[in-house]
Order: structure tokens, then sequence, then C-alpha cells
């Protein structure tokens, strides 16, 4: 009998009232603000309330670089909320919000999948409360009014040549990439080159996943630097005047949602940055929150620990004060046989060669990790074609590395396939921490990004194009030399060479283009062919998915 689809298992599912899943975490009705009967957000008062509460121990979950074969980063996430509860201990998962672009492309959902699944799973892939609409709503209003102002006699003297900022929608789109806008005549728009990126590769999403409280996202919004004048002067968002009316759109957004896993366990969904453009993290808030009400807050960080790791530690933590605990490390058989060679086609196949080979990959997230000061835990997300020979294979290399390695089983039987990896983490969270950043903020630009690329990428060198290095020289002349650097780099491998797998060494790193997200506080260097705009696949997942006249979904993973 073939495994049950995560939709089929999540419309089995019966979820507890949102308000019995808020008072496992002490809440109160007031805290709520409901939509429905199975999501709610959280009120602002809350943090107010909270706030002289101690925080719990925060459990970081990253994985090896992701490959066609999936890890279930996700899956193990939720598990291991589901199994922390099983053992009797208060915990919390903090994730981000899936994008409608990689649901309906080919990457699915975040919601996790199986047994360990966030739901109400068709609304949290949908639209869930309306988070992702509001933030392209705030950033389209921003680039409205700056063609507006274009339009109205551009006292500014903004050069149309040089804006920098583009229009966004949540969804994949590679026809809207590059565009003309303003062609109607006169009265209808100054003609301009413009383009759309994907609504969780903007700089209002970064803001809001980092942003402490509301006055705080209204005065990161004014620092966006948007475009340049005919002189080379910088204009910003809050030159514009609308910054206040985009805070307004996010009032509610900024608030993070609470909704449960399969087991009833709570669970906050906030935010959703890419990590291969962005810095690939939930929203801090909805960390903070995660830590004031539970013993364990386990969150996520996008794609490999080589871009979200890093920069879940280099920038969110610095931005948010956070510490954690320890690190779960997700791999696979499958994913570490891809990283050593083996085809896509073949990794159902016992290959303890290629395994070897690929275990190059883990052992350098493992080092990468450690080399924060924290503790690491590996949790090897099991598949029922895993052999015995790979299984004690990756257990004894584990064991060489001083890393406790955990077989989880999370997908097939929920938090009692990860009672294992949840007795691992809770003895990892009791010991010893010497957590350190991987650079200070006093080092140039080009000093944080060699020890990016050397420490964490295994780079011999990094190249700065001609334009990249430009650009980076303007920046620092307008004083953002002392921000952390969020690369932007392609998630499959180290290198910035998505064929380059397993571990390459002594690589070049390119960097192509060098901007700076001054509301969300840090310098982006993009390096390789990573877009802002994904496209569709040839048969998009959308291709898939149905709804009957009784409101029965079905192809949603």
């Amino acid at each position: 009998m073939p495994f049950p689809s995560d939709v089929a298992i999540a419309q089995g599912a019966k979820p507890l009232p949102i308000t019995e899943v808020a008072a496992k975490l002490g809440l109160r009705a007031e805290d709520l603000e409901l939509y429905g009967q199975h999501k709610a957000k959280l009120s602002d008062a809350l943090f107010s309330r909270l706030s002289d509460r101690p925080d719990g121990k925060l459990v970081l979950v990253t994985a090896i670089n992701p490959t066609p074969a999936g890890e279930g980063k996700t899956t193990v996430t939720v598990g291991l909320g589901q199994a922390l509860q099983r053992i009797g201990k208060r915990a919390a998962v903090a994730l981000r919000e899936p994008s409608l672009g990689p649901v309906f492309g080919v990457k699915g959902g975040a919601a996790g999948g199986g047994y360990a699944q966030v739901i109400p799973m068709e609304d949290i892939n949908l639209h869930f409360t309306g988070d992702m609409h509001a933030i392209t709503a705030a950033n389209n209003l921003l680039c409205a009014a700056l063609d507006n102002h274009l339009q109205q006699g551009n006292a500014l003297g903004i050069d149309p040549r040089q804006i920098l900022l583009k229009r966004c929608m949540d969804m994949n789109d590679r026809a809207l990439r590059h565009i003309n806008v303003g062609l109607g005549g006169k009265s209808n728009g100054v003609p301009r080159e413009d383009g759309f990126q994907i609504t969780v590769a903007s700089e209002v999403m970064a803001i809001l996943c980092l942003a402490a409280d509301r006055a705080d996202l209204r005065q990161r919004l004014g620092k966006m630097l948007v475009a340049f004048t005919y002189e080379d002067k910088p204009v910003y968002a809050r030159d514009l005047g609308v910054c206040g009316a985009m805070t307004l759109l996010l009032k509610d957004a900024i608030n993070p949602n609470l909704v449960q896993t399969l087991e009833g366990s709570p669970a906050l969904m906030h935010g959703g940055p890419f990590a291969n453009i962005a810095h690939g993290c939930n929203s801090l808030r909805a960390t903070r929150l995660a830590l004031k009400l539970a013993d364990y807050a386990i969150t996520e960080a996008g794609f490999g620990s080589d871009l979200g790791a890093e920069k879940f530690l280099d920038i969110k933590s610095r931005a948010g004060g956070l510490v954690p605990a320890c690190v779960v490390l997700v791999a696979t058989v499958r994913a570490l046989k891809y990283n050593g060679g083996a085809e896509k086609s073949a990794l159902g196949t016992e290959d303890v060669a290629a395994l070897q080979r690929g275990c190059a990959n883990l052992r350098a997230h493992i080092e990468n990790l450690r080399g924060y000061g924290l503790p690491v835990v590996v949790a090897l997300n099991r598949f029922s074609g895993d052999t015995a020979a790979e299984l004690s294979l990756l257990q004894a290399f584990a064991q060489s590395m001083g890393a406790p390695l955990a077989l989880t089983e999370v997908f097939a039987k929920g938090g009692e396939g990860g009672e294992a990896l949840a007795g691992l983490v809770c003895q990892a969270c009791e010991a010893p921490n010497a957590f350190k950043y991987l650079y200070d903020l006093d080092a140039t630009t080009e000093e944080k990004l060699r020890i990016i690329a050397t420490r964490i990428y295994r780079a011999a060198e990094v190249h700065w194009t001609a334009p990249a290095l430009k650009a980076l020289r303007r920046l620092e002349t307008l004083g953002y030399g002392g921000l952390p650097v969020c690369v932007a780099k392609t998630q499959y491998s180290f290198s910035d060479d998505p064929t380059k797998l397993g571990c390459p060494q002594g690589h070049t790193l390119t960097v192509r283009d060098c901007y700076v997200s001054a509301g969300a506080g840090f310098v982006v260097v993009r390096t390789g062919d990573v877009m802002t705009m994904p496209g569709l696949p040839k048969e998009p997942a959308a291709m898939r998915m149905d709804i009957d006249g009784d409101g029965s979904i079905t192809g949603l993973f």
C-alpha cells in the first residue's frame, strides 16, 4: 500500500482548537487574534508581558547542501518539536512561511512532510494569514511612489538609470525579470527599465524578519536605499514620504502566526526570506517569542549550513542577541551519496563507496558549525531504502568526528520517530557553549567575505569583478562598511558553481555584484548566477493541483 500524500495525512488529522494549543504555552485568549479555528496571530502586547521571562534553549536546525534527493530539514524540525513534547518538554518550533513561487513551481511547501507536518498545511502553503500579500503591497506602494515622483516633476532629481528598487510578486515568473514601464504616453509614467523579484527576495521581507517592533520596522523601511540622483546622491525610501503607509500595510503582518503540528505541539510561522538571496530565517520576533514561551525553541535556517546557518549566526543572531544552545545538522544517506558522485537514478541502490566520498560534505558542515563554538548533533533522516552497511558507515563516521548521531524516522512515525534525536538535543543543550561570531563588524567588507569564503566555503581566494568593486567602494563612501555580509550564492555547493558537489576546496569565489540592504542592515554580495525572480519548470507543481465542489484539495504535495 503506497504511503499517503502529505495533503491526505493533513486532511485526516483532527487539529486542536488554536486556543488549546496556545494554552500549552500559557497564552490567554486576549493574546490571540483568531484567523478561524486553527490559526491565530499573536498580539503585540504579548511581547511586553513576557519581557521579564527567562529564555528557553534555542536549537538551530540546518542541513548539508541540498540535493534533488531531498534532506527533510523542515520535516526534522517539526518532528523534533513533536518528539520533545512526547518526552515531556515544553517546546515550540519557529519556522518560515512558504512562498507561493516554490509551492506552485517545483520545490514544494515549507510545512514539513509525512507525519511531521504543521497544519492546516493547505492554508499555510497558500494564502495563510496574508503576510506575503502585505509585504508585496508595501514594496509595490514604494515602487509606485517612486515612479509617481518621476512623473510629478522629479524634485529629488532621481536618475531613472540608477533606480535600485524593484517591484515584487509572490510567484515564479521569469517573464517579469526585466521589463520596460511607462510606455503609454506622457500621462502614463516616465519610460524606464524595471523588473520584478519574488516577494521573499525583497528587502521589505528581510526588514520584516529582522525588525524588533513596529517602530523599528518603520525606521528600517525609511533606511532603504532606493536610487541615486543625477548627481550621484543617495535617495532613501523616507525621501518619498510613504514609509508610514508602508508600515500601516504591515501592521498585522509583523505579528507572528501561531499554528500547530499534527500532534498538537505549538508552531510559530512567520516570514520567509530566501537563504540563497537574503538571510533565510524566520522572523526575529517569532524566534524571541518562542524562546519566552517554551523551554526549547526549535528554529531552522534555509538550505545548507554554509548559507542559512552562517547567516543565522552572523546576521540574525547578531541583530537579536541570540545564542543557540546547540545545532542539529540534517543529512540523508541519499543526499550524501549524491554528493559522492552517485547518479540521481541510482540513489536507492546501495553504494558504500559513493557514501564514503560524500561524507566529505558532512565533515565540512560539522567543522564549520563547530567553528562557532556550538555543540552539533547529526540527525540522519532515514529512508526505507537505506541499507545496514550504509547506516553503519555513517554512524562510525559521526563517532569518528565526535558528533552524536540519531536516526530519525519522523516522516513515517511523527514524534515517536524523533525521540532519540530529542534526547541527544537535550543533552547537547547542557554542554558548554562558547559561541562566537565568524568575523568582527569592524573588519572591512572584503575581509569579512574573505573569512566566509575561506573558512566556510573552503575557497582559496575571492575575486571581485570591476563592477562589483566599484559598487562596494560607493557603499563604503556612504558609510555601510560596518555591516554584516549576506552572500547570494548557489545552495547546491560550497563554491559558487552548483556542479561542484561534495567538498570542493581551493576554488575562487567570484563576486559579480554588491549592494546594500540598508534597512535590513547587511551588505549583499552576489556570486554566480543567483536570480531574484525564479522561473517555473516545464511541468509546474500547479498543474497537479485541484479543488472540487466540496472544497477538497488534491495534488498539494
